[in-house]
């Protein structure tokens, strides 16, 4: 009997690479911060087509930074925006125009106050909460109906591995911990509701990052399973990758970016 020899079918794959932001437009709150600018870089150099930046710090560093990317080849414009205020986030999307993906970068974590006994603490508590919770609320107010309207787009929000353990360091404060984990229970929500309409809501919850905001932060990091804590460019990578075509099956997904840190 003579055999008759099959050949097995293997599945086309594409190899153009999925991680590619050639033509998209891309909006960034926190501009300025380090997980921030790290992000545009990162968009940059991956063929972005447009960044819109926002910061409510200095204009100076705004400027310089949107003033780098032109250099590079990259049409850049920069808002100065305090996303607390509703305002403000309704008036930095209009003036965006039509958007691909934007990613939530603004952030605060306040140290030298002590919940327990300062009694301003609550004020604090207050404006951390508009800062880091609020203000993603009120940027996907404004951006999912316009990214329906528009066909569909890619949403990032920056959470914490706080959000995910109660934090890292024993200076963090209670008030950065609920809204980062506020944050990540604001993904899930959106991502329900905005999927249907197109629109991919994600995050990232970064272990302690090297910027400004952890440089007089005390870490353990001999404790810590790779020894040391994450570079700004770590989270800037995955963040760009979920404004990309590849992540576009992704939906309420929060990565844990940390180090090992969190495992769940």
């Amino acid at each position: 009997i003579a055999l008759i020899k099959i050949k097995k079918r293997v599945p086309r794959m594409s190899l153009r690479n999925a991680i590619d932001l050639t033509g998209r437009r891309i909006l960034l709150t926190g501009a300025t911060g380090g997980i921030g600018a790290a992000t545009a870089r990162a968009c940059a150099s991956l063929g972005v087509e447009r960044l819109i930046l926002a910061d409510a710090g200095p204009q100076e560093a705004l400027d310089a930074l949107c003033q780098e990317l032109r250099d590079h080849g990259v049409d850049t414009v920069g808002h100065q925006c305090d996303v607390s205020r509703r305002q403000d986030n309704a008036d930095l999307v209009a003036a965006a125009g039509e958007l691909d993906a934007a990613v939530a970068c603004a952030g605060i974590c306040p140290l030298e106050e002590d919940w327990a006994d300062d009694p301003d603490w609550d004020e604090v508590f207050h404006r951390v909460m508009d800062v880091n919770l609020l203000g993603p609320i009120h940027l996907a107010r404004e951006l999912i109906p316009r990214m329906a309207s528009w066909g569909g787009g890619q949403i990032v929000m920056i959470g914490s591995i706080g959000g995910r353990m109660g934090g890292t360091s024993p200076i963090v404060q209670p008030h950065y911990i609920a809204s980062k984990g506020g944050v990540h229970a604001l993904i899930w929500w959106l991502a329900q509701r905005a999927a249907p309409q197109g629109v991919l809501v994600n995050g990232i919850a970064p272990g302690p990052i090297a910027s400004a905001m952890t440089a007089t932060t005390p870490y353990p990091k001999d404790q810590y399973p790779l020894g040391r804590i994450g570079e700004p460019e770590e989270i800037a990578w995955p963040a760009a990758f979920l404004c990309s075509p590849a992540a576009t099956y992704f939906s309420g997904s929060i990565l844990d970016v940390n180090g090992g840190l969190f495992v769940g």
